[in-house]
């Protein structure tokens, strides 16, 4: 997940990446790619010149996905520094990686700034989640998400220091480790967390299992949580990694199911999910139902990004980014698409990034996928006909 820093030309770029994608999603089947158009102020898009791939489509629609860096070991996090640059996490490593803003004729710079000392790698846990605070130019700081030898926690730290816990107890597993980390629009910190193989956590509200949490930067309850002195945001999910917010403060986040159903759901505050009472849409007044839910063959997102009305998210075991466009009600607008099905392997993280492009990792090298001699890569997508993803 990622911090929102303000970037002076945000918001048109965000506008005009909707606009093509919408187009997208309710006139063609598929996409095809070109290079973006040139920016307004004159400047072209500092970026590397490795390589593109294409996927074909029609009415013009065009999308560009630029490989930015390669040979990482499972990248998990992504979020944006103010300079352009990214923080990366490697679940399996412990390190966190700056990606860019420089580039050369491989792609963009890849260099370690930290190792997290902590870190127990095994199964689904790890490095995982990472967030830059919104006021990083003052305070420098940074948030993690890992897996510890005792439990997941949540610490800060600003690069090169130790980290300091400040939310511990959350449950591990092999396992249904959650692990999303971002900031909202209220400018309080998020977490998701997996029910860590035990379905009774997701409806304990004695545990911090299987639950959207909200806290401060010290690590305390958000003021205005459903539960007063409780972290809890939301209740019932099985194991959340990816959530995003609209630009109208919509919260949305991707839930891997069992066996039948994946979701994304709409978060709302107190809102109760329904594992494992429920998988995917039911008939339960108590449970909030998706908005969409995939056979779990075709999904099992872990990334999820918005780009104005549109959500695209990373799917692990489909090997896909699913599109879903968004009403201003925050239902569903047209049918879900898919892209590059199949293409890159196990897709994980998905960021939007400052210019308006799309930040996209593959976990080919978690010990589920096939990597290529490239593997792990981070992708870059600019849908063009709209001017998205210019520096």
């Amino acid at each position: 997940m990622r911090s929102r820093p303000p970037y002076p030309r945000t918001g048109r770029l965000r506008a005009a990446l909707a606009a093509s994608c919408v187009t997208l999603l309710l006139g063609t089947a598929g996409c095809a790619f070109g290079d973006p158009d040139p920016d307004p102020a004159g400047e072209p898009p500092n970026l590397p010149s490795p390589s593109t791939s294409a996927s074909p489509g029609g009415a013009g629609q065009q999308v560009v996905a630029t490989v930015l860096a390669k040979g990482l070991a499972v990248p998990w996090g992504i979020a944006f520094l103010p300079d352009g640059g990214a923080l990366v996490t490697e679940r399996d490593s412990g390190r966190i990686l700056q990606v860019g803003p420089e580039s050369g004729p491989e792609g963009m710079t890849v260099r370690v700034v930290q190792t997290v000392p902590d870190v127990a790698a095994a199964g689904e846990g790890g490095l995982l989640g990472i967030a830059v605070s919104p006021a990083y130019a003052r305070d420098r700081t940074v948030f993690v998400y890992y897996t510890s030898a005792a439990d997941n926690r949540i610490a800060k730290l600003e690069l090169g220091r130790p980290p300091t816990p400040i939310l511990t107890g959350i449950p591990k597993a092999a396992n249904h480790d959650g692990g999303g980390l971002g900031f909202g629009p209220d400018g309080f910190l998020y977490a998701s967390t997996g029910d860590a193989g035990r379905t009774a956590n997701a409806q304990d509200p004695k545990s911090l299992g299987g639950k959207i949490l909200r806290i401060t930067r010290d690590g305390r309850p958000a003021p205005g949580n459903p539960t007063a002195g409780s972290p809890v945001w939301s209740t019932g999910h099985r194991n959340v990694q990816g959530f995003a917010w609209t630009p109208d403060k919509r919260m949305f986040a991707v839930e891997f199911g069992q066996n039948t159903w994946d979701e994304i759901n709409q978060i709302n505050k107190g809102g109760n999910y329904g594992w494992p009472q429920v998988e995917g849409r039911g008939d339960d007044k108590r449970y909030v139902n998706p908005i969409v839910q995939w056979r779990t063959g075709d999904a099992s997102c872990s990334g999820l990004a918005a780009v104005e009305r549109l959500l695209v998210t990373a799917c692990l075991r489909g090997q896909r980014l699913w599109l879903v466009g968004l009403a201003g009600n925050g239902t569903v607008l047209g049918q879900p698409r898919e892209l590059f099905t199949g293409r890159y392997g196990r897709l994980r993280a998905a960021a939007l990034a400052p210019d308006g492009s799309v930040w996209v990792s593959t976990s080919n090298r978690d010990g589920r996928g096939k990597p290529a001699g490239d593997d792990d890569r981070i992708l870059r997508l600019v849908f063009a006909d709209g001017g998205a993803g210019r520096s």
